[in-house]
């Protein structure tokens, strides 16, 4: 039989890094206000990087839980820099690191669903290595500016719809541990921060997840947060809805967290291979499924899109929202909102 570790005990004399790191090694979990403290160290730029390196692999061995992420996520929200954009607001972000080396799905999903009317507002940066980029990486090559002010990202959101916080420049404390990641070079508790800490505060949208453990982790920290949102994972390993075979799916709502899966097939998608879904020309591929290019990429997009707009209140179920999805790409609405986003930003 094996017994869980101990709860950490109260620090009444405060925290430190050192015990901090040992209650993890020794398999504690901490407190919500303990890994806010270690976070509100870093962003403030008073921890050492053998501190944060060392934290960060510790609470990687013993295993991330809500309440953890929750501490760090909201250290990071506190110092960003708010954005004010009237909701309801969806966002559609991934992890990243399922290292499969798709197409930017979440980015072309994106302009779908503002071209259904809803407003969304992307935050995320760029990619460390994966061969087609982040969405900070198409979205720039397909003529977006990356350095708009909150003011200026409230204006292109209602001009156009949608606009792009560039993670770096909303969250700039976090530049602080891009060096120890870097040679740390292993998945740490920050490659699932990206999708809870958006200064614009999204209610609504689709999270996915790379790694299968942390599920549902994110699922439990954005029930915390009061959102309404499905966390997802392919069970190829893609960090988004996938359409060669079954995906997990964490379903958000209200504060409780249910789990079922999707197959595409009961959404009249057929299986697909994840060869068919990559390819080293990102611009050239969201340029023709914006045209009605049909195929691959096309079904995997309009899943993911259906699926964010599900969250929405009093929204369609997911097969009308598809349908709502497809129509937009068909009647050129999906094209109209790049083009209105360009001029706009």
């Amino acid at each position: 039989m094996t017994l869980a570790a101990p709860p950490s005990p109260a620090r009444p004399a405060g925290r430190t890094w050192s015990g901090l790191i040992v209650d993890l090694l020794d398999g504690r979990d901490l407190r919500t206000a303990d890994t806010g403290w270690a976070m509100e160290r870093v962003v403030r730029g008073e921890a050492t990087s053998a501190q944060i390196a060392g934290f960060l692999v510790a609470l990687r061995a013993k295993g991330e839980t809500a309440a953890e992420i929750a501490g760090l996520a909201a250290a990071v929200r506190a110092q960003a820099t708010p954005v004010e954009i009237p909701g309801p607001v969806v966002d559609i972000v991934g992890t990243g690191g399922d290292r499969l080396g798709v197409v930017n799905v979440s980015t072309m999903a994106a302009i779908v669903v503002a071209s259904t009317g809803v407003t969304v507002v992307k935050h995320g940066g760029r990619a460390a290595s994966s061969p087609t980029g982040g969405a900070a990486d198409l979205v720039e090559a397909l003529g977006i500016r990356l350095d708009h002010s909150p003011a200026e990202a409230a204006r292109v959101a209602s001009a156009a719809g949608i606009a792009f916080l560039h993670a770096p420049q909303y969250n700039p404390s976090l530049r602080q541990v891009a060096a120890v990641r870097r040679e740390l070079a292993v998945p740490t508790a920050f490659n699932v921060l990206a999708p809870l800490i958006s200064p614009a505060d999204p209610g609504y949208g689709l999270v996915g997840v790379a790694d299968a453990r942390l599920l549902p982790v994110v699922a439990g920290v954005l029930a915390a947060q009061g959102r309404s949102a499905l966390v997802v994972r392919g069970e190829d390993g893609l960090d988004k809805l996938t359409t060669t075979g079954p995906s997990r799916v964490f379903v958000v709502r209200d504060g409780a967290v249910v789990e079922t899966v999707l197959d595409p097939r009961s959404l009249g998608l057929p299986l697909r291979s994840v060869d068919e879904l990559r390819s080293p020309d990102a611009v050239g591929v969201a340029r023709r499924f914006l045209a009605g290019e049909r195929g691959a990429v096309r079904d995997v997009v309009l899943l993911n899109a259906a699926a964010a707009l599900s969250t929405l209140p009093d929204a369609a179920p997911i097969e009308v929202c598809l349908e709502q999805c497809a129509a937009a790409v068909d009647s050129g609405a999906a094209a109209a909102t790049l083009e209105r986003w360009v001029a706009v930003a």
